[in-house]
């Protein structure tokens, strides 16, 4: 399947930032590296073989503020994203709000997507097991990320050591494609994912079946 441009806006697929976890209320400071047999991103393999991620982070009473970087896809190649939020609970109730910077250094040429380029606003929502998060890009400046009217919506439910997760792509409120995600984690460090395109717009017959390994490791722990 070839990747349309308007779906590989603000890719971040191996981000801690794909799910809210709720900071610790203490300040710290957190690190991780990570590897994954190929740059997922929302229902998509982006191309570009393995991909190794980095993120460092701080957070205190709720509120963070981080990076995260990635060896890039095959489309818009290295990414390095900026991140800050807040996170909390109550009870079983779970909610949370973060803001999000995608930016590429090499599109190619002299052509890059700069900080403030290409931002999507993410609010999320949860009670128990289930998780309801919505992308909004409300900041598009920068083609081939240049489409405000893109937005996407995940629903997910945590079995413990295993969740399944439906994500909805959207251009003005329409939907564009949909997937099934179905991840299981072995540890804290090592998952496994299946994930399937049940309709990728293009072709609403689409089957493409993914398999991804990812593996995650603290810094300085």
């Amino acid at each position: 399947m070839k990747m349309k441009q308007k779906l590989i806006a603000g890719a971040i697929a191996l981000s801690a930032m794909a799910g809210f976890a709720v900071p610790a209320a203490h300040a710290e400071v957190a690190a991780t590296v990570g590897i994954a047999n190929m740059y997922y991103w929302r229902g998509y393999d982006l191309g570009g073989g393995a991909a190794l991620t980095g993120d460092i982070n701080y957070s205190s009473s709720g509120f963070f503020v981080g990076a995260w970087t990635s060896s890039g896809d095959e489309a818009l190649g290295t990414e390095y994203d900026l991140y800050a939020g807040y996170a909390g609970s109550v009870g079983d109730f779970t909610y949370g709000l973060s803001v999000v910077s995608y930016n590429y250094p090499s599109l190619g040429g002299t052509e890059k997507i700069a900080p403030g380029d290409y931002v999507e606003v993410i609010p999320t929502i949860g009670y128990g097991p289930v998780t309801l998060t919505y992308y909004d890009a409300v900041a598009a400046e920068v083609a081939p990320l240049d489409n405000k009217d893109y937005s996407y919506a995940t629903l997910a439910v945590e079995f413990d050591k295993l969740t399944i997760k439906y994500g909805q792509h959207m251009d003005d409120g329409s939907t564009t494609s949909s997937h099934l995600d179905i991840t299981y984690a072995y540890n804290d460090n090592l998952s496994f994912t299946i994930g399937s395109l049940i309709d990728d717009g293009d072709d609403p017959e689409a089957d493409d079946v993914t398999f991804v390994v990812g593996l995650t490791l603290p810094l300085g722990k």
